[in-house]
């Protein structure tokens, strides 16, 4: 048995969070653990509602697995807030897990997922014990305070966040305008570029979870860091492929689609 943990915030439409997670990495043969860090109350077009979990809460989900299983890898999403950052921090310390981070700042209808003090939060203590993140470009501006228009562009925020302690680095260009989408691979020695069709869709809520959680997938199965993120990226392409177009707003990826 493969597998996973999942660091992250509850989407009651279950197209993004801890619920799209789950079936990512059921998909691909992992059994995912969950912590949930936060419970939302949105749909496909809106985010109505935010609680967040206390820190203590958080830390114990964490040690309930970690005393129960043996688990490497995993992912973290929705953090919220400083204190819940911090506490996670630790915890992947203290248990020397080997993290995807998907830094989840806005929700795809645009509600805030993060506050401000909790993105210094992320850059001082998480990024440095990241084995593995996947920033948008506008999550990368954020990190890297650079303003991102181009390819050359998401080769220097990879850098920069490289830098900061992140050993694999991934900058989705995604939000750049034109008919291919470029994402960018960095890993210190090698800068790889890889190419996707757009797809015309508006269903592509939760595309940042299933990703991340995919690659954390594709690393528990002893995949490499450079192919687990292939592996995934393909995966999630065949995902927004096969979304599914339900409810008002931005309908959900399908990652159940074989």
């Amino acid at each position: 048995m493969k597998f996973a943990i999942t660091i992250a915030g509850s989407d009651s439409s279950s197209g993004a969070g801890i619920q799209e997670d789950l079936k990512t990495c059921a998909a691909l043969g992992v059994y995912c653990f969950t912590v949930i860090t936060s419970i939302t109350a949105q749909n496909t077009y809106n985010v109505t509602a935010i609680h967040d979990v206390p820190p203590d809460i958080v830390e114990k989900q964490i040690d309930a697995i970690m005393d129960d299983f043996n688990v490497l890898y995993g992912k973290t999403g929705m953090l919220s807030n400083h204190d819940i950052v911090k506490s996670v921090s630790k915890k992947i310390s203290d248990y020397g897990l080997k993290i995807v981070v998907d830094p989840v700042m806005v929700s795809k209808s645009g509600a805030t997922l993060l506050k401000n003090d909790a993105i210094e939060a992320m850059i001082k203590y998480l990024l440095p014990k990241a084995y593995f993140i996947t920033p948008n470009i506008d999550e990368a501006e954020k990190i890297t305070g650079k303003k991102i228009n181009d390819v050359d562009d998401m080769e220097n925020a990879a850098e920069i966040i490289y830098s900061m302690g992140v050993p694999n680095v991934v900058i989705k260009g995604g939000h750049l305008k034109g008919k291919i989408v470029t994402d960018i691979f960095y890993d210190g020695r090698t800068m790889k570029i890889f190419e996707y069709p757009r797809i015309e869709t508006k269903n592509t809520h939760g595309a940042g979870c299933t990703l991340s959680s995919a690659i954390a997938s594709y690393l528990s199965r002893y995949n490499d860091p450079l192919k687990s993120f292939m592996l995934a990226r393909r995966f999630m392409q065949k995902a927004i492929e096969n979304s599914l177009p339900i409810g008002h707003g931005h309908g959900p990826l399908n990652p159940l689609y074989r």
